[in-house]
């Protein structure tokens, strides 16, 4: 597996997202194009969806992150949220290399990535490829960001090891591997946090196998079988968590 990241001019809100990226992926042979998958920043397709707002103060941006969520629990530093699903800081909402304004996450990130996907091997004629849109999230008592998958299309976003024997023939009863978040990882590193402005990468030969329709819902685990549980139990609105369906932090 080899990724690229693509170094790109700044997106402009509103902007046409597929013709934005072809502009940089036009020249690229399409043998290389062929078993990969694109990496897309969650940030460009939420602007040329217009998800940003202009806000006056803390308490206009408080009142949105509480809109934007399930839950919503103030902590020292962010709201810790749950939208979508996934624990996140302030909903996903972003100000950095916004310009001054709010940037929300995309409306629906799987169909994101689906048009995005289709209208590219309409063009290139190409068979087994995927989109990934990614953002990024923290790791509970950990430092630092890694990426996360909003949405993909065209792969299995999961690895099911369980049934199967591990290297002494014990049979594995709960091992999955997270396929989607842990791309989004590795791409994320690649792309960069800051000013680097590479928000594409392509992923080359990703050790996946290619779907012709995506299960968006297999990532998805019920908070009462979840590992975690006990931690959370306690918080603030678990009543609401315990009737939650969640992925990210919470799944083994």
């Amino acid at each position: 597996m080899q990724i690229t990241p693509i170094k790109t001019r700044i997106f402009k809100e509103n902007e046409d997202l597929p013709e934005f990226i072809l502009q940089y992926i036009k020249k690229i042979p399409k043998k290389n194009l062929e078993n990969s998958i694109l990496v897309v920043t969650s940030k460009i397709v939420a602007l040329a969806e217009g998800r940003t707002v202009e806000y006056k103060n803390k308490a206009e941006k408080v009142k949105l992150i509480k809109q934007e969520s399930d839950l919503a629990i103030k902590t020292k530093l962010v709201w810790l949220t749950i939208k979508d699903g996934m624990v996140m800081a302030s909903a996903g909402i972003d100000e950095s290399n916004a310009n001054g304004k709010l940037i929300l996450l995309p409306k629906d990130s799987f169909d994101s990535a689906d048009f995005i996907r289709n209208k590219l091997k309409k063009i290139f004629k190409i068979k087994n490829f995927g989109v990934l849109i990614t953002d990024s999230r923290i790791f509970p008592l950990r430092s630092g960001v890694v990426g996360v998958a909003l949405g993909y299309a065209g792969f299995q976003g999961i690895k099911n090891y369980i049934g199967e024997k591990d290297i002494f023939g014990r049979v594995l009863k709960m091992s999955k591997t997270d396929v989607a978040d842990s791309l989004a990882t590795a791409a994320v590193l690649c792309m960069g946090e800051g000013k680097e402005t590479q928000p594409l990468a392509l992923i080359n030969k990703p050790p996946v196998k290619f779907t012709k329709k995506t299960n968006r819902q297999e990532l998805i685990i019920n908070i009462k079988d979840d590992l975690y549980l006990p931690l959370f139990g306690s918080l603030p609105g678990s009543k609401i968590l315990q009737k939650t369906s969640l992925r990210g932090i919470f799944n083994r």
